[in-house]
């Protein structure tokens, strides 16, 4: 006679290890318990569960919550994802009770609802950590507000900016990060339990209750899309994408003025390591790791979407590998934000370096065909003009010979350099002065307002915590 067990016959084959996937949903296992209790709850609620029932199931569940805390959880691989460890035990904690949790839902509406639990918690860390590099980069922005610096096009001196303008610029492009991880969690704040295998229950339950417990704006639509959406993990990997695009921008700047070449960014231990061979090298490493860490987590959003690509609705196997590419670029991103904010906040700038390079007079080339524009020549006519002197000098441009560019007037030489330049610069959203305290107090209050967002993601994602942790009266 066959031994008995309590492992449900479904994860009882042959290809048992091959289909597990414990290894990587095992750090679902809060959001599931907490899922879990909600669900308890509201079978008890409608009567499918009766309240010492109710109280019994969630006071296991509870029990499984610290022990996995405290990571003294007996997890079995031979039980292939976390979803059946957690029934397994539940059973062996409070007997055959424990078997009626699993009413009226399916492994594939319960690991859905996992993952937006996940999503919000994911949010919530990278948004911190965003948020801190953010403040660090209006810290050093405040205090380079006013330093002169040569502004790139084609890693070519164009225009004087200041570092400060440099730094708002990376604060911006992150601020539209932080934009698009907020509204990445509003447009996922829909609860799928209750959607069952595809097609709902024929039981009473209430989703409905269940999305209000967990704090999810409203419970799903369409049953048979709530259990195939996988739009949110998608659209986290494309913000993280993206912020990690961004953060390799900033890096290789980094690498870029820390080279000898460039010499803006002195070569401290902020940077990174030395040389093991070398004594006078000093690496910028964290920056470079942070850019060569980005094609990872690009490559976890086109693995993601890969998968995706031509699956029928409603719940497939291949959607166990939605994970692990999330898992990656959630981990990396994170560690990348903290290394960068590390980089930003101890950097060294050699503003005599800067200042120099900032005063080269080939970048006020456009400054005076303004001039000639602001005297009533055509502005087509001033670029041509402007571009023979150039020609005609080789290249150069001498401050002593502008008089005789033809309709300049010479006494403009005196004013051909960077911060005579960067005062002219009036334009809203420019390097200039009269305008950079403008942005950088407009960038000051939208840190606040994303803080603020990040406070009430906080509550949402506290949610998980107090349902494993609420006593009962």
């Amino acid at each position: 006679m066959a031994k008995s067990s309590s492992v449900p016959a479904y994860v009882r084959t042959p290809q048992s290890a091959y289909l597990s996937s414990l290894s990587v949903d095992r750090a679902l296992a809060p959001y599931d318990l907490a899922g879990s209790i909600a669900h308890a709850e509201m079978l008890g609620a409608v009567g499918l569960l009766t309240p010492a029932e109710t109280s019994t199931i969630v006071e296991g569940l509870r029990q499984i919550a610290r022990e996995v805390r405290d990571r003294t959880f007996a997890w079995h691989d031979d039980l292939e994802d976390v979803h059946t460890n957690v029934e397994v035990r539940l059973t062996e904690l409070v007997g055959p009770t424990g078997g009626k949790l699993h009413t009226g839902r399916s492994r594939n509406d319960q690991v859905a609802l996992d993952e937006r639990l996940y999503l919000r918690a994911a949010v919530q860390q990278i948004t911190a950590a965003l948020l801190d590099l953010e403040e660090a980069l209006l810290v050093r922005a405040t205090d380079e507000l006013a330093t002169p610096m040569p502004g790139y096009t084609h890693l070519q001196r164009a225009q004087p900016i200041t570092v400060g303008h440099l730094l708002l610029a990376h604060f911006w492009r992150f601020d539209r990060d932080a934009d698009r991880l907020f509204a990445t969690v509003r447009r996922a704040d829909t609860s799928p339990l209750g959607a069952g295998a595809l097609a709902g229950s024929t039981l009473p339950i209430d989703p409905a209750r269940v999305a209000t417990r967990l704090g999810f704006e409203g419970p799903f639509e369409n049953s048979l899309d709530a259990v195939s959406d996988r739009d949110p993990l998608v659209e986290l990997l494309f913000d993280l994408a993206l912020l990690a695009v961004h953060a390799s921008g900033l890096a290789e700047e980094v690498v870029l003025f820390a080279t000898k070449e460039f010499g803006f960014v002195e070569r401290s231990p902020a940077l990174g390591s030395g040389s093991s061979l070398m004594p006078q090298k000093r690496n910028p490493d964290a920056a470079e790791l942070v850019r060569g860490q980005t094609g990872r987590v690009v490559g976890d959003l086109v693995a993601l979407l890969v998968t995706l690509k031509g699956l029928p609705l409603a719940y497939d196997r291949d959607l166990q590998e939605d994970k692990p590419p999330v898992w990656d670029a959630v981990s990396t991103v994170r560690s990348s934000l903290a290394a960068l904010r590390s980089v930003v906040e101890g950097i060294t700038f050699d503003r005599t370096r800067i200042a120099e390079a900032a005063d080269d007079p080939e970048m006020f080339a456009t400054d005076l065909a303004e001039h000639l524009v602001a005297r009533g020549v055509p502005f087509r006519e001033a670029h041509e003009t402007v571009s023979a002197h150039f020609l005609s000098t080789g290249g150069r441009l001498d401050p002593a010979r502008v008089g005789e560019i033809a309709g300049v007037d010479p006494a403009v030489a005196s004013s051909l350099n960077a911060r005579s330049a960067l005062a002219r610069r009036v334009t809203p959203g420019g390097p200039g002065p009269a305008v950079l305290p403008h942005q950088l107090a407009t960038a000051r209050s939208r840190l606040a307002t994303r803080r603020g967002s990040l406070s009430s993601l906080d509550r949402k994602v506290g949610l998980v915590e107090e349902l494993l942790n609420e006593v009962r009266t």
